[in-house]
């Protein structure tokens, strides 16, 4: 009997590890990346995020734009935008493109 409950106490451990493993990989595989558009093509953005770090992202058949602009086309070098990307693509796929109103830049006003 005591065989018995170890055995079923040792499966359902093993099911919660697997499924926390599963939803904590999931989740930390999703990524946003912030800044003003460097460039903008059919098939590909890159982003600029001011510290250094140009991002280029691909457009797929199922990449929304939101936020205020709705459309690839209407996307202009100089917006500012956020990208959701996937960790683990390779090379980088944009899913959704949300352009956002211009940051200030940072500096002294004279």
């Amino acid at each position: 009997m005591l065989q018995v409950a170890r055995k079923a106490f040792g499966t359902a451990l093993l099911a919660c590890a697997i499924a926390l493993v599963g939803v904590a990989s999931a989740s930390a595989q999703n990524r946003e990346f912030t800044g003003k558009v460097d460039s903008i093509s059919e098939k590909k953005i890159i982003i600029d995020n001011r510290q250094g770090d140009k991002v280029s992202f691909n457009k797929l058949d199922t990449t929304t734009v939101e936020g205020l602009k709705t459309a690839w086309a209407d996307v202009k070098k100089g917006d500012w935008a956020t990208v959701e990307w996937k960790f683990v693509d390779k090379p980088r796929k944009a899913y959704k493109v949300i352009v956002i109103p211009p940051k200030e830049e940072a500096g002294v006003e004279e």
